[in-house]
């Protein structure tokens, strides 16, 4: 299995239209020079030299951006470059005629970069900056023949401006939902399970939408219950709070019609006099339309149940069921365009998480009847014999005299064969049944692990779990799997005496860390074939570097 290719990162891509941005800002400003310089031949008026300070002023700055941006120096990549170019340009305006000067249109420079880098409210920023500079430089400079057109080229800069700031913001959203699709995707995994996955998902979600609460809730149409699920701002999939409830058909959040979206935001003052709150949209229909009285009604009471300013409602697309996805807001507000994206996103999702259940199901009972033929196996393979070794030991233990010597030795025979059955009975109930939780066999596997590597090639293990260790049983059994083939690549292939293993939970990653003590041999850089391929397939990736008091570490990290 290949390894999955990584797309290129955000950052890189961001240099680069950085340096795009900084190589036509120096086109532009030699353009202006140039142009300035013909219209200052010998047959034309003669350019002041104000002009001249300021375009010369302009090229030296657009050269100096442009080599430190070449060089890649971040902080030549933040807001100030489009600012400074906003003053350049008012500058190179005044002084070349105001009103009549064509150096206005540099202000769309500004515009643009500004837009499509920071999105809407920094390019409207700059949009509403440049066309106040621009009237300023108008009026300071022009006389009242020049009023229409000073209105003529501020409305135009105004207007476009608009536009492209409008295009600008789409664009970035456009990217956050990519990459808010893309890491949904990549949670799909069913080694996760479907409960980790849809936890994960509104982590993801309620980031994403900058929202307060995100609320979750379905009905499983066999058994007629109820799951809720509720995360809150700033919290991790692992606090994610999930309730069974028998019946709720009272509760506000399931009074929405099933099959449509609901966006509700609060409307300022005197605003709400004249517009609806609430909207919703159906299946199959184009445009929003605004709720009647009992449906407006019952969006007020969702509202003031989740005491919120705005919120988002969307059906879940299941087939074994129904339910609804809310997203609210205390302070911000939502677009149109946001709930159909909100809709979207479950769509794409739920029938993933579906096939995930099923899945998970399906292993679960194949494990289950796996582990009763294992635990039948144990009883007749093992169990069997050290019963009839007990039984032998008892028969030797009547035909002894009374006073032989070997009495006291049959009888701790017989006892240690008595523990080693009830040990095996013990073990043979266990596989049967199951572990009890979903991360009950990680560190007494571990250890075991540990204990047979040192009784086998002598080779001292150390084991350290960090954090909770909340695994389903499929994880659990590739994370063993893993130990224990980094733990044979030490006995076969180091001559280290001493090791150790340690697993650590943080920010919604599985860390396992494989090391070995230093020996003789150097250091030679190599990739475990078998365990990149595990890694990979869980999403993750193994790593191997060498330790600062020599040895190996081998390095694996799996989002979970």
């Amino acid at each position: 299995m290949r390894a999955p290719v990584s797309a290129p990162s955000l950052d890189s891509s961001l240099s680069t239209d950085a340096l795009m941005a900084a190589r036509m800002r120096l086109v532009l400003s030699i353009s202006a020079v140039l142009a300035m310089a013909v219209d200052a031949g010998p047959t034309r008026q003669p350019v002041a030299s104000a002009v001249w300070l300021a375009l010369c002023g302009y090229l030296l700055h657009s050269v100096l951006v442009h080599a430190c941006t070449q060089r890649g120096w971040r902080h030549l990549q933040g807001k100030a470059v489009h600012w400074s170019d906003v003053l350049w340009f008012t500058l190179i305006v005044f002084v070349t005629g105001g009103v009549q000067s064509l150096f206005f249109l540099f202000y769309f420079f500004a515009i643009l970069t500004s837009s499509f880098r920071w999105g809407f409210e920094e390019g409207a920023r700059v949009t509403i900056v440049s066309v106040a500079s621009f009237a300023a430089c108008g009026l300071g400079t022009s006389t009242g023949d020049d009023a229409p057109q000073l209105l003529m080229r501020t409305t135009f800069l105004l207007a476009l401006g608009h536009m492209i700031v409008h295009w600008g913001g789409s664009k970035l959203v456009l990217q956050r939902r990519l990459a808010l699709l893309g890491d949904i995707s990549q949670l799909s995994n069913p080694r996760f399970g479907a409960g980790r996955t849809i936890a994960r998902t509104m982590e993801k979600t309620l980031a994403f939408f900058k929202a307060s609460h995100c609320i979750l809730m379905m009905r499983d149409t066999a058994t007629g219950n109820w799951t809720l699920r509720t995360l809150r701002k700033d919290d991790t999939c692992e606090h994610v709070g999930v309730e069974t409830l028998g019946g709720i058909a009272e509760s506000p959040l399931m009074a929405l019609e099933h099959p449509h979206t609901v966006l509700s935001n609060r409307l300022p003052w005197p605003l709400n006099l004249f517009l609806a709150r609430s909207h919703m949209h159906g299946p199959g229909t184009i445009g929003w339309r605004p709720e009647d009285c009992d449906s407006a009604r019952r969006s007020a009471a969702v509202a003031a149940m989740l005491e919120a300013r705005a919120f988002i409602s969307a059906a879940l697309p299941l087939r074994l069921g129904e339910g609804r996805v809310f997203i609210s807001s205390r302070n911000g507000h939502f677009s149109k365009s946001d709930a159909l994206f909100l809709a979207h996103l479950m769509e794409q999702i739920f029938p993933v998480i579906e096939t995930i259940e099923v899945l998970d199901r399906m292993a679960s009972e194949a494990a289950a009847t796996e582990r009763l033929k294992i635990s039948l196996d144990l009883h007749d393979t093992a169990v069997q014999p050290y019963i009839g070794l007990r039984m032998g030991l008892c028969a030797l233990r009547k035909k002894a005299a009374a006073d032989n010597p070997l009495l006291e030795d049959l009888d701790k025979l017989a006892e240690v064969a008595n523990g080693v059955i009830a040990d095996l009975r013990r073990f043979a109930g266990a596989v049967k049944d199951g572990p009890e939780s979903s991360c009950g066999l990680v560190l007494p596997q571990l250890y075991h692990q540990a204990a047979r590597v040192q009784g086998l090639y002598g080779i001292e293990i150390s084991v350290s779990v960090e954090g909770q260790v909340r695994l389903d049983d499929r994880m659990t059994a590739e994370v063993l799997q893993m130990v224990g083939e980094g733990l044979n690549n030490i006995c076969k292939h180091t001559q280290a005496r001493h090791g150790s293993v340690r697993i650590d939970c943080r920010d919604g990653r599985l860390h396992l860390r494989i090391e070995n003590e230093g020996g003789e041999e150097n250091f030679t850089q190599f990739r475990p074939r078998s365990l990149s391929e595990r890694a990979a397939a869980l999403g993750g990736r193994a790593q191997v570097h060498p330790c600062t008091g020599g040895g190996t570490a081998v390095l694996i990290d799996i989002p979970i």
